[in-house]
């Protein structure tokens, strides 16, 4: 049998009830994984264009970190689409890599400030289906992450 997974050895400070409703999964890591995404991301949104790569940056460490604990979760179980979930991880962030990039040595804060939008819709999207699905196949194996 599997041990089960475990979570990211930094703990996540957010609350999973800073979560809008429709993100939450139920599943409390998940969840406050998800915060930590979403609070970062409304951070960089509120950030000065003096400020915007740096917190980008932030957002990005964390997202990585995010996406490769699903990953080792996704590994572990054996589960099916983990390749296309893991595919969505991929793109997402090198396309964030490329628009930082863009602000940073071209000071494209437009670029930015539309990349933060487009991540909120994806974001919602990701986590209702390839999160949720992930999700639904811990619960049905019975292997949930634990801190």
């Amino acid at each position: 049998m599997l041990a089960p997974p475990r979570l990211m050895s930094s703990p996540v400070a957010s609350s999973p009830s800073l979560l809008p409703p429709e993100l939450q999964l139920g599943e409390p890591v998940t969840d406050a994984m998800h915060t930590e995404f979403v609070r970062l991301l409304d951070l960089a949104h509120d950030a000065p264009d003096a400020a915007l790569v740096g917190a980008l940056d932030v957002w990005i460490a964390h997202t990585r970190e995010h996406f490769a604990q699903e990953e080792r979760w996704m590994e572990a179980l054996e589960f099916g689409p983990r390749h296309c979930h893991a595919g969505q991880h991929r793109h997402a962030l090198h396309v964030a890599g490329l628009v930082r990039d863009e602000i940073a040595q071209n000071a494209r804060f437009d670029l930015g400030r539309r990349l933060i939008g487009e991540l909120r819709e994806w974001f919602a999207f990701h986590v209702k289906t390839m999160d949720s699905m992930m999700i639904g196949h811990m619960r049905e194996t019975g292997v949930a992450p634990v801190v």
